[in-house]
């Protein structure tokens, strides 16, 4: 279940007809057509959790943000975790890098049979460029680029659907 189809910034407390009427052009948009791509239309889906789970899993990595420069051939590695002790095996992480012009995107430490699980949505405009990597840990290696590139690089929990989004910047090689 979801409710991406509903514009909650509609609800409007300052309607001239009281309390009864905040929601009025909530409650009056017409409903999608039911549509039996789940990947097209629920980007933020419910998630059941084990019994006795008293806390919202969190993807830690120990960064903000990557700073890469081009030419240099140092890779940045990573290795997400998260809270909860939802570390499971087998399961790892979806990586994705939302602008493959920038950087190499490598994930190491599961079965090549592991497949991404991270859906794209028709227009996505960051679609056409992304990367995905599937593991436990990652490695990011900065392209040639002539023009500082900014970008975002998103982890997903393949066990929980906890997600965090890190800014990535790699800018273009030292000139001499």
């Amino acid at each position: 279940m979801a409710d991406d189809e509903v514009d909650y910034s509609l609800w409007n407390t300052a309607h001239p007809l009281g309390t009864n009427f905040y929601g009025a052009a909530i409650e009056t948009m017409p409903l999608l057509e039911a549509s039996p791509d789940e990947t097209q239309n629920m980007r933020y889906k419910l998630v059941t959790l084990p019994r006795g789970t008293n806390q919202i899993p969190v993807i830690s990595i120990g960064f903000t943000s990557i700073v890469l420069t081009a030419g240099a051939t140092n890779a940045f590695p990573f290795r997400p975790t998260t809270s909860g002790g939802f570390n499971g095996p087998g399961f790892g992480y979806t990586v994705v890098l939302f602008d493959g012009t920038s950087a190499i995107l490598v994930g190491t430490g599961l079965p090549a049979t592991n497949a991404p699980t991270t859906p794209g949505f028709i227009g996505d405009t960051t679609n056409a460029n992304s990367v995905t990597a599937v593991g436990t840990d990652f490695t990011l290696t900065p392209k040639n680029v002539p023009a500082t590139v900014t970008t975002s690089l998103i982890i997903y929990g393949n066990e929980t659907g906890a997600s965090v989004v890190i800014p990535v910047t790699v800018n273009p090689a030292p000139t001499v």
